[in-house]
């Protein structure tokens, strides 16, 4: 097998799509052109989980996943088909939600801090007096006591040889000796209840104070994802021992590492699992900032692609559209009686002090411990620098620039905090420091909850700014920036990935293409929300946009989608309602909006027409950013499904069941059509992305010498701007972009693609063209992508 993947196909392995399911699509994914088959997290997640990413059990697959065999049997299909198997690994959490699902955290729970785990989890033990802290109560202890609902079982039970706490359905095993003899006719009594409780190595608390009282680390700010600490040998070889028996056994070609920035040491681990490996493929979930690079010494080839994922989706983006959609944002503001929108920074600087102070505040408040000495204002001052850092993390000593921004950042906007940031600082700097390296740890779940996780729902101007990777400041890219940091790609990580849609993605790769088209029709589109607001509003413009943009990007959808969009899209928000305290009234009216583009004729219609007038051009950028993708430097991961149109929301909308059935077929009729010269239309059906996505990964498969460089091609003529074109070494891209204003120009008039002479067939249609002068509108003329290779192979 070779090194590293020409191409990947993400396939979401769950309990209703196992492993031999999977095996049962891999001739699908031989003909469709794919390289190496990715799969997600496949060791036991706790019961239900459709993601995986709540590993309960590292030692084993999960059996609702397909088990050890299934794992087998997928890649005897795999491998016999000439594909690789890439495998998405958790290292740095694991699900506690169900504590008798986790053997480690049960042993936890059962003996603390003499467990054989204990240093496996990430526990200021000190901090919670020697227990760990599980915030699963509905109220304070005193009244959950007062109504009898923590019951005190002392029979033994599997794995708690002591007997369990229960809580509804909840259960806990008690420690040793820690029901007396002269308490046990009396386990009735709130008093014996509690006082039992109390000799337990955890406390149970109330789940409304975990944000600031938690004394374990977690995932962002998901209480049941417990942080890993994969920093200690031990905990890396016991956690990994599944892992690195599916590389010694031939299983796994290559390893996805799920966010490695939550780990103490990302690099130091990157390096032992290199050497535990051999040096195996390993990709890195690493969200980098406008302009930040991969650390280089990184024993990675690479990123999951969101930064590439980011270019593609802005060279398409119409910069002459942004002014017009501000324009649309303040009014809307205005409207709405809102105060004018910030910039960027600023928003992003409120939001993330706001997770800092919330959700973050216990992991705050443990910084604060580490400190060498009280300080007045620490919290405060701590909470300001993770507010003004401006990327996921940095990796001391390297990256110092990074909090000497967020230093000088937060003296600026306060001056008042500078005792406390000058005495703060030199302990943050040094990277020998447990306070150091946490702070670390910390930048991180700031950045994706406050930026990611709300700002993104805040700033609405265009939905396909706020995506996963991207920078809603930097609202366009143009071409020569495109072929530029293409061409750094091919020369720096050309073994890294590429991504146009994720299972983290805001929205699927057609719904941002589609968005993308109102930049090109600014007061065009004010018009159409208007009259959409006419027929139904929350009350909140900039959220009206945004909820308005989705049902557009996604049209048709069903009600029950858009529904489950509009709550979550509202209370990531965080400004008209959310998740601890929803506001019955707005949400009312929010969910009135999404009714209404089913219910209400006049918007109904209004919807229908508008996504009847930009669909075309919506399916023009589709095409061209999936061509894009599939042709330029790195290694281009086609998303479940997305082969057709991909017209997902967020999570878990984006995990929905695929039909690789109709897709088979579609293929095999595509295939057999070819043959006679005949293409599929650019349609509803989907099937020309089909086409397009079938050849290019055919052709990256078996033509590879095609695609060993990257050289920006000549267009000339007065609808160049439109065309974006680039030799990879043979094979020939060529894409339109901006297809309203190419449209209204009257199409490609003279415009020409300037190449080397001699025959060349564009590999999408079949056609063949001579001349060292083609012209577009020939080119382009049934389809507003191209790919073009030599006849034959010298």
């Amino acid at each position: 097998m070779p090194a590293h993947p020409v191409s990947t196909y993400r396939l979401q392995i769950r309990e209703a799509f196992d492993l031999d399911a999977a095996a049962g699509v891999v001739p699908y994914l031989r003909d469709l052109g794919v390289s190496w088959a990715y799969l997600s997290p496949l060791l036991e997640a706790t019961p239900g989980s459709d993601h995986g990413y709540d590993v309960v059990d590292p030692t084993r697959i999960d059996p609702a996943r397909g088990g050890a065999e299934g794992l087998d049997r997928f890649a005897a299909a795999a491998h016999e088909a000439g594909l690789g198997i890439l495998i998405d690994t958790v290292p740095n959490h694991m699900g506690v939600s169900e504590p008798a699902r986790n053997p480690w955290w049960w042993d936890l729970l059962l003996r603390g801090r003499t467990s054989h785990y204990a240093e496996a989890f990430d526990v200021d033990w000190d901090f919670g007096e020697a227990r760990v802290r599980v915030p699963v109560l509905g109220g304070e202890l005193d009244d959950v006591l007062a109504n009898g609902e923590l019951v005190v079982d002392a029979e033994p039970a599997d794995r708690a040889p002591f007997g369990l706490l229960r809580y509804y359905d909840h259960a806990f095993p008690l420690a040793e000796e820690s029901v007396a003899d002269d308490e046990r006719e009396r386990l009735g009594d709130a008093e014996v209840v509690r006082a039992v409780h109390d000799r337990q190595h955890y406390a149970l608390m109330f789940w409304r104070r975990e944000a600031g009282e938690l004394n374990y680390r977690r995932f962002f700010a998901v209480t049941t994802l417990a942080g890993v600490r994969v920093d200690v040998p031990r905990v890396f070889d016991e956690s990994h021992v599944e892992i690195l028996r599916w590389v010694r056994e031939g299983l796994a070609d290559g390893l996805r590492i799920d966010h490695p920035d939550g780990l103490a040491d990302p690099g130091g681990y990157l390096e032992r699992l290199a050497e535990a490996t051999g040096g195996l493929y390993v990709l890195v979930e690493k969200i980098l900032e406008h302009g930040e690079t991969l650390p280089a010494w990184w024993h990675t080839e690479g990123t999951t692609g969101y930064d590439a994922m980011a270019e593609v989706d802005r060279v398409l983006i119409d910069p002459a559209g942004e002014a017009g959609l501000d324009a649309l944002d303040a009014w809307l503001r205005a409207d709405s009686g809102l105060a004018p929108r910030q910039s960027w920074g600023d928003l992003i600087h409120g939001t993330k002090r706001t997770i800092a102070d919330t959700i973050q505040a216990a992991e705050v408040a443990r910084l604060v411990r580490l400190l060498d000495e009280p300080i007045t204002g620490a919290a405060d001052a701590l909470a300001e620098l993770l507010a003004c850092f401006p990327v996921y993390r940095s990796y001391l000593p390297a990256g110092r620039e990074h909090l000497d921004h967020a230093i000088a950042e937060a003296l600026r906007r306060r001056p008042d905090l500078a005792g406390a940031i000058d005495r703060i600082a030199p302990q943050l700097a040094d990277p020998e420091r447990e306070v150091a390296r946490r702070f670390e740890q910390t930048t991180g779940p700031v950045m994706a909850k406050g930026v990611e996780d709300t700002a993104f729902y805040r700033d609405t101007r265009l939905g396909t700014l706020t995506e996963v990777g991207g920078d809603p400041s930097v609202f366009a890219l143009d071409v020569p920036g495109f072929h530029a940091a293409r061409a750094t790609r091919q020369a720096s990580w050309p073994h890294a990935m590429t991504a146009a849609s994720t299972h983290d993605t805001k929205r699927g790769e057609d719904v941002r293409a589609r968005l993308t088209v109102l930049a090109e029709m600014p007061e065009r589109w004010a018009e159409v929300l208007a009259d959409l607001r006419g027929a139904a509003s929350s009350g909140h413009g900039p959220f009206d946009n945004l909820l308005w943009q989705a049902i557009v990007g996604a049209w048709p959808a069903s009600r029950e989608r858009l529904h489950a969009y509009a709550e979550k899209a509202a209370r990531e928000a965080a400004e008209a309602t959310g998740w601890w305290d929803p506001d019955e009234a707005f949400e009312a009216r929010m969910h009135a909006v999404v009714d209404a583009a089913f219910d209400v004729s006049a918007a109904s219609a209004a919807l229908s027409s508008f996504v009847d007038e930009i669909a075309a051009h919506g399916w023009s950028n589709s095409l061209s950013a999936k061509l894009l993708q599939l042709t330029g430097p790195g290694v281009p991961d086609v998303y479940q499904g997305s082969e057709l149109w991909e017209m997902s929301l967020v999570d878990p909308d984006n995990r929905r069941e695929v039909d690789f059935v109709e897709r088979a077929r579609a293929l095999a009729e595509i295939d057999e059509a070819f043959v006679r010269g005949e293409t599929p239309g650019v349609d509803a059906g989907g099937r020309a992305k089909l086409l397009l996505t079938s050849r290019a990964l055919r052709l990256r498969r078996d033509r590879a010498h095609l695609f060993t460089r990257y050289t920006p091609m000549t267009v000339i003529g007065d609808a160049a701007e439109h065309a974006i074109a680039y030799d990879r070494g043979g094979a020939v891209a060529v894409a339109t972009r901006l297809p309203v204003g190419l449209a209204a120009r009257g199409g490609w008039g003279d415009t020409v693609l300037l190449r080397h002479g001699g025959g060349t067939i564009d590999a999408l249609t079949g056609r063949r063209f001579e001349a060292g002068r083609v012209p577009l509108r020939e080119l382009l003329s049934f389809y507003p992508v191209a790919l073009l290779v030599p006849e034959t192979d010298h």
